[in-house]
Order: structure tokens, then sequence, then C-alpha cells
């Protein structure tokens, strides 16, 4: 029987975003929507409804974000079908997000990101 080498949920998250492009601060987000990126809500309705909703944001759920965000896919989003369009996911604290991003990021979406600190952080700016 060979060993397996333990990895923790930590060991994967921080792998995830050494591998995605540099986060995006909450303060800068309004900046990047401007400039073109398509910002990814993958909160769950329920958090939608406690929290509120992230203007210009396409809410995707987690489960099918990269069937709709893969321009290969037969499922894709309208605005999913460049491979090299910036995508911030945003969750609700920025660490899914981070997972979601890397996932893209294995799809070919070269410029996936996520939100640093997520919806929390956003909601919290001044």
């Amino acid at each position: 029987m060979t060993a397996v080498a333990e990895r923790t949920i930590d060991d994967v998250l921080a792998e995830a975003r050494r591998r995605i492009p540099e986060r995006v601060r909450a303060e800068d987000l309004a900046a990047v929507m401007a400039a073109g990126a398509l910002v990814v809500d993958t909160r769950s309705e329920a958090q939608r409804r406690e929290h509120g909703e992230l203007p210009g944001a396409v809410v995707v759920e987690r489960n099918v974000l990269e069937w709709r965000l893969d321009p290969a896919s037969a499922h894709r989003l309208t605005d999913a079908g460049d491979y090299d369009r910036q995508i911030v996911v945003v969750c609700d604290e920025g660490y899914a997000s981070s997972l979601a991003a890397a996932s893209l990021q294995d799809l070919g979406l070269v410029n996936a990101t996520d939100l640093e600190g997520g919806f929390q952080a956003w909601k919290a700016l001044p």
C-alpha cells in the first residue's frame, strides 16, 4: 500500500492562489469592471438574499461555473466567448473564489482571478 501525501484545504488554497494572477482588491473592483472585466458572483441565492447583490456582476452558481464560462462549452454564457477576457470570481469572503479562479485557469481562461476578501470586503467599503 502506497502512502498518500496528506494535503489540507489550506495547502490547496495556497496552491490555487499561486496559480492565479493578481487578486483584485475591493477598492479596485469598479475600475476593473469599467475596463471590461466580467465579474461573476458565485454566492448562493441565500447569501445574495441576506447580504445583497453585487451591481454589474453576473450571477453563476458555483456548481455550473466552468460550463457557463468555458468558451468551448455549448452551455456558456454569451459574455464568455473569450479565453483572454479578465474574469473576477466573487464569493462571500474570498476563499472559494480562489479555488474557482484556479479551476477556470485550468480551462485556459488565463486572466481568471478573484476578489480579495470577497463580497464582504466590497460591502465594507466606505
